[in-house]
């Protein structure tokens, strides 16, 4: 059509590259992930609050409670290095 002939196996290079790409990616988002604290288990506590507690056994209640004030405390750290980092940077 154009005058431009591709030979017979150029297609794999296109697979491997794309492949690559793909694992490059994930890595990269492994990794983000595990620097931004998101491999977190106890993440699923969090949805609960005070009304929750005639829903769940104590131990869950309790662990819920810890979970959240954790994160809140953690948030809060967070925060006032955004903060701490804008007025350095201002």
């Amino acid at each position: 059509m154009f005058g431009v002939e591709l030979q017979d196996g150029w297609t794999i290079y296109i697979w491997l590259l794309s492949g690559a790409a793909i694992l490059v990616g994930v890595v990269f988002g492994i990794r983000w992930a595990a620097r931004n604290e998101q491999f977190d288990e106890d993440i699923k506590y969090l949805v609960f609050d005070e009304n929750d507690k005639d829903k769940m056994k104590p131990e869950e209640f309790a662990k819920s409670q810890e979970v959240n004030a954790r994160q809140e405390k953690r948030r809060t750290e967070v925060l006032a290095e955004k903060e701490a980092a804008a007025r350095a940077q201002n």
